[in-house]
């Protein structure tokens, strides 16, 4: 019996692969585990940018129709991030918040950084501001209220998952 084949050495890592098809029923089980608990939220907070369109989605999917977002910056690359993350402008108007129940939407709680920043920062509003992610990775130093997946793979998201387009990229119509 031979032994295994070891992987080589170029070989891409594995991956986490949420395909469009997936994705909206991680949504749906996202939002039914924010019903169950018995959360309703008045405003949906989407982090941008891989928050955005699962936040959207999440929204829908709670028939919440106040939707605001945060833009931050913390991921440079593939694993490789910032020293800290960073608001970026513009900045959501928070002046209407107190009292709300928010609903706080990111793709990933991979460090945790960047949801543990906006939850610093709406905790400040007066808010009563919940979190949800698509994935938890074990190392995030946040544990959100609600997630539809733990991993701790990389992981290739169906809006992010080809490079953007470039001039180069783009031929001249005929």
């Amino acid at each position: 019996m031979n032994p295994p084949e070891a992987p080589a050495l170029d070989a891409p890592p594995t991956r986490e692969v949420l395909t469009w098809q997936q994705f909206p029923v991680a949504v749906r089980q996202l939002a039914e585990q924010v019903v169950a608990s018995g959360f309703v939220p008045d405003v949906v907070v989407a982090v941008a940018r891989g928050g955005l369109v699962p936040g959207g989605a999440v929204a829908y999917a709670l028939g919440t129709k106040g939707v605001g977002t945060l833009n931050i910056e913390f991921y440079t690359d593939i694993g490789k991030t910032l020293d800290d993350p960073r608001v970026l402008p513009p900045l959501m108007d928070t002046s209407e918040l107190p009292g709300s129940k928010v609903l706080v939407v990111d793709d990933v709680a991979d460090s945790g950084r960047t949801l543990a920043l906006v939850m610093d920062m709406l905790a400040g509003t007066g808010a009563d501001a919940r979190s949800a992610v698509l994935y938890t990775k074990p190392r995030s130093i946040i544990t959100p209220d609600f997630s539809w997946r733990d991993t701790d793979l990389w992981i290739t998201f169906p809006w992010s998952a080809e490079p953007p387009v470039t001039g180069a990229q783009v031929r001249p119509a005929d």
